[in-house]
């Protein structure tokens, strides 16, 4: 293997294991969430410092790639790539961070049919599914595998537009714990936001395997 490559299967490593870290994250997060289980919320918040690592880990190998090898075509999209990856791969985690802090701020104790109307178990279910996809895609370099997100991000948005209007039905006869049930309004926000980011991460995985920019590309271009 020449110097560059070794490079650049470092890197590929490093960001197979952020991805990997955030994947746990996530699922920690979402079992947090529905077993109001503030120890687990707690190792959430403690792990969001070992991801800040390696974000900057990541993103000093790539620049220093870029500065000391010059990669050009597939090779210059790759560290472009994981570099954005990379970013939007801490932003999960900032997203599940906050998950964690209200399960360690208010000590919910939720309504089981409110979480079914809300469909929270499927949107973590889908956002999960969907970091999966794009995990597999990045080590599979597998283009097919990172479309799958686009449908499944619009289940997401779909979950999070109905929620509104479940809530507020439903503060009309129960009031009882009003802020907390408020507060699910702000987790499907950050589940939605979640997913809009894996969608961003497999645009980018699109990029550097195919040379496509699909940022402006209208959803029924990308399937």
């Amino acid at each position: 293997m020449t110097h560059l490559e070794v490079e650049l299967q470092k890197v590929r490593q490093f960001a197979i294991e952020m991805m990997h870290m955030v994947k746990s994250q996530l699922h920690k997060g979402r079992e947090a969430f529905f077993s109001a289980n503030k120890d687990m919320a707690f190792d959430v918040l403690h792990t969001e410092r070992r991801v800040n690592g390696y974000e900057l880990l990541i993103d000093s190998e790539c620049e220093s790639l870029i500065a000391r090898l010059n990669p050009v075509a597939i090779d210059l999209r790759f560290v472009l790539a994981t570099l954005k990856i990379n970013y939007h791969l801490e932003r999960i985690a900032d997203n599940t961070k906050s998950i964690a802090q209200n399960v360690v701020d208010m000590t919910p104790v939720w309504d089981q049919e409110l979480l079914q109307k809300l469909r929270l178990a499927e949107a973590f279910d889908t956002v999960e599914s969907m970091l999966d996809d794009v995990i597999d895609s990045f080590e599979k370099e597998n283009t097919a595998m990172a479309r799958k997100v686009f449908e499944k991000d619009k289940i997401v948005d779909q979950i999070n537009k109905d929620c509104i209007h479940i809530i507020s039905e439903y503060l009309k006869s129960n009031g009882t714990h009003m802020e907390q049930d408020i507060n699910l309004l702000l987790i499907h926000r950050k589940l939605e936001r979640i997913g809009d980011l894996i969608k961003n991460i497999s645009e980018e995985i699109i990029f550097y395997i195919e040379a496509k920019i699909l940022k402006h590309v209208s959803k029924a271009d990308m399937t």
